[in-house]
Parts: C-alpha cells; sequence; structure tokens
C-alpha cells in the first residue's frame, strides 16, 4: 500500500504526458499545457479487487463480464462507507500518479504533497444494494463502437481526466482531434473503437466576456453554443454538465435584447437571479438537441452539480478552505442554499425536457446522473491547497470544488458504467 501511495518527484513527474485542461478554480482558470501527450502502449489490467455481495452479472460487448447492481436499485441515493479492501490498510485507489499520467496538475493532490491518504479507503454504497467496483475491461466493452462526449466546464474534464486514469489499466487513447485548440479534444481507443471527445463550454449557451473593465460576461440565454452542438451530432451519448460558472457577474440576452443581469450593477438592467440562466440554459440546449435542427440521434446524459458549499471558514476568495479528511454520514449535513436551487433547477428542466421528447417521439433519450447527493458528503475529496507546490507563486485559492485524482469523483465512472449496461438506460 505505501508504494501505491508514494509521490512522484517533482523532476521525474516532469518525464510523464501530461493531461492539461482549463482549471476552474470556482471564479480563478488557469491553463496548463497540451491536452495529451504521447502515451505508452496499452496495459493489461490487473484485479479490481474483491466483489461485494447483491450483484449480478451481464455481458457487455466484446464478451467482458460486468458486475451489475440488483434491479430496482437507485445508485445515486446511500452513503460512503470504509473501503476495507482486501488487506488491513484499507482498499488501494484504482490508480495513483505514478500509475496514471493522466492527471491534470490542480487536481495532482498526491503529488503536491496532501498529508492523508484515508479519503481515498471509502466507497459509496447504495441504499438496499452495493455498487460493483469499476472494471476498465467491462466498460470498454460496453462502450466498443460507440463514441462519448463531455460537455461543459472544467468539473467535465475532471469526470474525463477520472475516466482515462481507470481505463488507462487496459488501454491508453490516441489523439484524433481535427483542431490543435486545447479546449476541444477528441480521442480513440483503437483497441474498442471508442471515440472520447471533451467539448469546453461552462454555459451551454452562446457566451462572451467583455473587454474592457467590468469583464462581464454576456449570456445568450436562448441560443445553444454552437462550438460543442455543432460537434456531436455523430455521437451515441453526450453528458450535459453546468452550475460553476454561473456564478459569475453576467447579462443576459433574450431574443437579442438585454433582459436582466446577475450582479453586473448596470442602471436600468434588472437583477434576475443565477438560478433563472441556469434554467433558460438547460431548457435552451436540452430542446435543442431534440430538435431536427440539431438532428442528435443519441443518448444526453444530464450530469447534476457538484456541490460548491464545502468552503469552511470563509468563502472562496476570502480565506474559505476545506480541510476535513473524512465524509459525512448520511445524516449530518443537507443540500441547502444555491447546490439545493441549481440542482432543483437542473432536475425539474431535466423532466420537462424528458417529457417533451417523448410526447413528440423524439429519438433522443434523455437520462439523468444526479450526483450530487453523493459528493455533497465527500467535503475530503477536494484539492484545498494541494494543487501546487507551497512556494509557488501562484494566484490559486484554496480548491473545494474540483476533486483530486485518485478520489470521490472516481465514483461517478462507477455510476456511469452500471448506466451503459444492457437495460440499464
Amino acid at each position: 500500500m505505501q508504494k501505491l501511495l508514494q509521490l512522484v518527484h517533482p523532476t521525474a513527474a516532469a518525464t510523464l504526458p501530461a493531461l492539461a485542461v482549463v482549471a476552474l478554480v470556482f471564479l480563478a482558470t488557469a491553463r496548463g499545457p497540451a491536452f495529451l501527450g504521447a502515451h505508452r502502449s496499452a496495459v493489461v489490467s490487473r484485479s479490481s479487487g474483491s466483489w461485494r455481495p447483491r450483484v449480478e452479472t451481464t455481458s457487455a460487448a466484446g464478451g467482458a463480464v460486468a458486475r451489475r447492481v440488483a434491479k430496482g436499485c437507485d445508485i445515486f441515493r446511500g452513503e460512503w462507507v470504509p473501503d476495507d479492501g482486501e488487506d488491513a490498510a484499507g482498499a488501494a485507489p484504482y490508480y495513483t500518479n505514478l500509475s496514471c499520467p493522466l492527471i491534470q496538475e490542480h487536481q495532482n493532490c498526491m503529488k503536491y504533497g496532501r498529508p492523508d491518504r484515508g479519503f481515498l479507503r471509502w466507497r459509496w454504497r447504495p441504499d438496499g444494494c452495493e455498487l460493483p467496483r469499476f472494471d476498465a475491461a467491462a466498460f470498454l466493452g460496453a462502450v466498443r463502437n460507440t463514441s462519448l462526449a463531455f460537455v461543459g466546464d472544467s468539473i467535465a474534464r475532471n469526470h474525463m481526466q477520472s475516466l482515462m486514469c481507470l481505463l488507462s489499466k487496459v488501454a491508453y487513447p490516441k489523439d484524433i482531434s481535427k483542431t490543435s485548440h486545447p479546449d476541444f479534444r477528441t480521442l480513440h481507443y483503437e483497441s474498442h473503437n471508442f471515440t472520447l471527445a471533451i467539448f469546453w463550454s461552462p454555459f451551454l449557451v452562446r457566451a462572451n466576456q467583455s473587454d474592457h473593465g467590468d469583464r462581464l460576461w454576456h449570456l445568450h440565454l436562448d441560443e445553444p453554443d454552437r462550438a460543442w452542438v455543432a460537434g456531436i451530432t455523430g455521437f451515441d451519448r453526450v453528458i450535459l454538465s453546468a452550475a460553476n460558472w454561473f456564478n459569475r457577474p453576467s447579462v443576459f440576452h433574450e431574443a437579442g435584447r438585454v433582459v436582466g443581469c446577475h450582479n453586473c450593477q448596470v442602471p436600468g438592467v434588472p437583477e434576475l437571479s443565477r438560478e433563472h440562466s441556469l434554467r433558460m440554459a438547460f431548457r435552451t440546449v436540452l430542446h435543442s438537441l431534440s430538435s431536427d435542427a440539431v438532428g442528435f440521434n443519441g443518448t444526453v446524459i444530464v450530469r447534476t452539480l457538484s456541490p460548491t458549499s464545502h468552503f469552511e471558514g470563509g468563502e472562496w476568495n476570502k480565506g474559505g478552505d476545506c480541510r476535513r479528511t473524512r465524509p459525512y454520514a448520511a445524516n449530518e449535513t443537507r443540500m441547502a442554499g444555491l447546490d439545493l436551487n441549481f440542482h432543483t433547477v437542473q432536475v425539474e428542466e431535466f423532466a420537462r425536457a424528458k417529457a417533451a421528447a417523448e410526447a413528440a417521439g423524439r429519438a433522443m433519450r434523455l437520462v439523468l446522473m444526479d450526483t450530487t447527493t453523493a459528493m455533497l458528503l465527500r467535503p475530503d475529496g477536494h484539492p484545498s491547497r494541494y494543487g501546487h507546490w507551497p512556494h509557488e507563486k501562484v494566484t490559486l485559492y484554496n480548491d473545494c470544488v474540483h476533486w483530486c485524482l485518485p478520489g470521490p469523483i472516481d465514483v461517478w465512472n462507477e455510476m456511469l458504467l452500471q448506466m451503459l449496461l444492457p437495460d440499464a438506460m
């Protein structure tokens, strides 16, 4: 266990391929080097550990046998329990910064000296069933000859990085991007003919930032962001997510005119809520995806927000931090405030869009990936100050929004695998 959890020396880490992303540290943005460097060849997966009771098996495409949850189990409601694994020291993580060279720097908590490892020794247990550990071979079997796109902000990239590290036990992808833009990458797992892509769109709708003093964002709430809509037409599955960037001071546009703003302080412009802009953005993009104009006939997975409420001792820009070392118990906290409001908006707009698509007989399918409750219980899983060296002169706040890799966010891909299995969606 100690060997698996050792840190990579910075000189050694520099030789590893980098997976750099545009890192949103709440309201700050940082850029890194190229998204995907050259990778070593595919490696054979080792055992993922012992399986727990009350699971079923199913054959994924390509013959891999996947463990699956019992029928009728809601994998999004439950609690975090100790992951004892096969030895007394606790279960090892799926990967480390030694075994996966694809971790973006700001979430590379092991490399940058996070002293505790207890946050890696918990597993998500849904109410009434067990969630199997991630199986890279089964996942690749389930997505053989298909494509999956992530659309959103840096939390979407955090999610995709987690998936790529989990899959690195079996295979590494080839970068087949048609652009050099770091925000839009397309990767291909040749062994399974599986295409994976990332589209940067933190508001999902068309947005631009003023280039003068106020630096306000202008959100066109009735216009999908063509930067990603045009690119996902031929994809089989798309995971949509957005929330954090709606906290920024913004002016709202609809039908070519200003209808309001959030914290813009512009005379004569009415103040509207962040919830309004989030609601209208989701309504616009979900309606557009189901329209004939876009022509998307795949599955849209709407992932609910990652909590923003884990700052303690101050706000995000006033010394707030997240230094806890263990999860909350299910009865220790509850969703409230902005987390609750944003979550409610997303669930309501998902239900609205799903009902409309079904009534119209649209080919597009809508599925909800409701990860918020599970992640609300994990204030211990963030990078905090461990996304850079202490002596570095950087202008980053304590990061209580993104997730350490490895870390609790890996459960999103355990959940995603269950959602991809036959008859699951």
